[in-house]
């Protein structure tokens, strides 16, 4: 079920404190960080995927996520091979046949850090070798909201990727619904997969891209995008965020929305 809130108005938010031992949430999520590695299912790691059209503020709302969730972040823009590139570069929209590589490889690398980070030895080779940055943004959640997430030394095991995913049908490639050929060991079917939603108006992110430098999207590009957009929001797994939010209430949203859906 989507979950998300009115572009014109934050979400509000309440203090945490009153959370004891006894919560389910807090529990489940304890003994989950307990369990040995080799003996842990991957059910519980999450590959969550921030969407939209260009200029919505995807990197930036990646790398807060990454620093307050402790799971590591890439731009899927980064796995895009060079003839993708070019041809954006010369405002020339990408094919569903340029795009289907490239949701694979994006798949692909998430199953990959996932499974790494089991310890599972999973044979896969992505290419472009990708180095996951640390991020550097600065702190957004409270401590005791922290504690739920994963904050410190109990670290949730997942990868956060931004790629725009305007249609269903990538989307699909991206939950591994549509496996390639040959491609995943029996480990990356279980693997949480979930979507945060970057929504606003036209108007702001044409505002937004024209003040962009050095960003191979250009704002002429827009339209096509906003064309070719089949929302997300009545798909299950799905977080609608308002890109008129601060990063900090974005996050918490996120933070919100995926435990409640986890209860």
């Amino acid at each position: 079920m989507s979950s998300g809130h009115p572009d014109t108005e934050a979400p509000a938010y309440h203090n945490h404190n009153d959370k004891t031992e006894d919560d389910p949430a807090i529990a489940s999520h304890d003994a989950a960080n307990n369990i040995p590695l080799a003996n842990q299912d991957v059910s519980d790691a999450i590959f969550l995927v921030v969407m939209g059209v260009s200029g919505t503020g995807k990197s930036t709302l990646g790398n807060a996520l990454s620093k307050a969730l402790h799971i590591p972040f890439i731009d899927g823009d980064d796995l895009h091979p060079q003839s993708n590139v070019a041809k954006m570069s010369r405002c020339e929209p990408l094919t569903d046949a340029d795009r289907q590589p490239w949701l694979e490889t994006i798949r692909k690398t998430a199953v990959t850090h996932v499974l790494s980070q089991r310890g599972v030895d999973h044979g896969l080779r992505v290419e472009p070798d990708i180095i996951i940055p640390q991020a550097e943004t600065e702190k957004t959640l409270s401590e005791d909201e922290c504690s739920m997430v994963g904050q410190g030394e109990d670290k949730k095991f997942g990868i956060i990727i931004a790629c725009s995913s305007l249609k269903k049908a990538y989307r699909s490639v991206l939950r591994g619904e549509t496996p390639s050929e040959g491609e995943m060991p029996k480990h990356s079917g279980g693997i949480r997969t979930c979507f945060v939603y970057m929504k606003g108006s036209r108007e702001v992110l044409v505002d937004r891209m024209m003040k962009r430098q050095g960003h191979f999207m250009k704002a002429a590009m827009l339209d096509s995008q906003l064309t070719t957009l089949e929302s997300p929001e009545n798909e299950e797994g799905v977080v609608t965020v308002s890109i008129g939010w601060s990063t900090e209430d974005q996050v918490r949203e996120v933070v919100r929305a995926l435990k409640l859906e986890a209860q």
